[in-house]
């Protein structure tokens, strides 16, 4: 598809018709970093249930409603981590994987996606046919408002300062991708705030990983308000921690590439 522009590279890969209905996901766990969100996790998890997945983990940031007990009457595996932060979130979840674990998908509690993609999008690194793949939200298939302005802004400025420091081209940032587990041991992901996202398709780059973005619908998260978006304070702490990981990256990625 070399030579054509991304959003004809988009619907090609979109008008990809596979029988994922097939695809085996015992050896996939979902990581899904939380905080108060019972009333989500009660609609998710059941959704994850539903298509097989082989674990379910949550990473919960310290929650004061009934996300603890929705966890635990959706057979998912609460991992607690009381330091504030989407990466740490993660990485707390990250550390409660069983060992046949093959794939790893990280997803949002809010709804915004619809997880009966997740085989579409674990099903090329299952076939050997990459390592990392990314949920991109392209405006065609966005919810009107389901994107802030800032989170639109970002979107833009970010891929651009990754293209170039890195030279790849990211068509997004998304929370919605999947990774093979080996890879990710090997990214030895650092950031326990907001920049734990950029930061994992930087080292993606750096590390020579097969990379593929397919695109996904994005929705209004259903219930609660953004931890991030819906705030000055968030957008403003989410900007500074995704610039600060950019930034120590490139400075210190001939150390890491040696």
């Amino acid at each position: 598809m070399i030579g054509i522009s991304p959003l004809k590279r988009f619907e090609a890969l979109r008008s990809v018709r596979r029988d994922v209905k097939s695809v085996d996901l015992s050896r996939v766990a979902v990581v899904i970093p939380a905080l108060n969100e019972a009333r989500n996790l009660s609609i998710l998890l059941p959704c994850l249930h539903s298509i097989g997945v082989g674990q379910i983990v949550v990473g919960d940031n310290g929650s004061s409603d009934d996300t603890g007990s929705v966890i635990a009457a959706n057979r998912a595996i609460r991992a607690l981590e009381s330091k504030r932060g989407y990466g740490a979130a993660c990485h707390a979840a990250l550390l409660h994987l069983a060992k046949t674990v093959e794939v790893v998908v990280f997803v949002d509690a809010d709804l915004s996606v619809n997880v009966g993609g997740i085989p579409s999008l674990v099903e090329p690194i299952l076939r050997d046919e990459c390592d990392f793949v990314l949920g991109a939200r392209i405006p065609q298939g966005r919810q009107p408002g389901s994107m802030s302005w800032p989170q639109r802004l970002a979107n833009r400025l970010f891929p651009l300062l990754i293209r170039m420091g890195w030279g790849f081209h990211y068509e997004d940032m998304g929370p919605f991708r999947a990774i093979r587990c080996r890879s990710l041991q090997a990214m030895d992901m650092q950031d326990r705030a907001f920049g734990w996202t950029i930061e994992m398709q930087i080292k993606a780059v750096e590390l020579g990983l097969r990379i593929r973005e397919i695109p996904v619908d994005y929705h209004k998260r259903k219930h609660g308000a953004s931890k991030i978006s819906s705030t000055l304070r968030g957008v403003v702490l989410a900007a500074y921690w995704i610039t600060r990981t950019c930034a120590v990256l490139w400075w210190t990625r001939r150390r890491r590439m040696r």
